[in-house]
């Protein structure tokens, strides 16, 4: 436990922050997950549906600077190129 006032109020600090994180970084790594799995068992029209949601959430995370601007782009770019090269496969 700290002992001086101001790494007892950053302690504090540290608290609420990770209250407000975690949630994001949770649903963020679930989804990109999900969109894997899906990308990979070929299931091409729920895959394209849940796009939006999950660049939606790497935006949200990459705002409140969970991740890095160049990560967010890298998991967005890689995630497209995946669905695209089903749906050519499919096409």
């Amino acid at each position: 436990m700290p002992l001086i006032k101001s790494a007892k109020k950053q302690m504090r600090q540290n608290v609420k922050r990770k209250a407000r994180n975690v949630p994001v970084r949770s649903k963020l790594k679930t989804l990109v997950k999900n969109m894997k799995v899906m990308i990979k068992d070929g299931k091409l029209e729920e895959a394209v549906k849940s796009l939006p949601a999950v660049f939606s959430t790497i935006d949200t995370a990459c705002k409140k600077n969970l991740i890095h601007k160049n990560n967010a782009s890298r998991k967005k770019s890689g995630l497209a190129k995946a669905l695209n090269e089903l749906q050519a496969k499919n096409a």
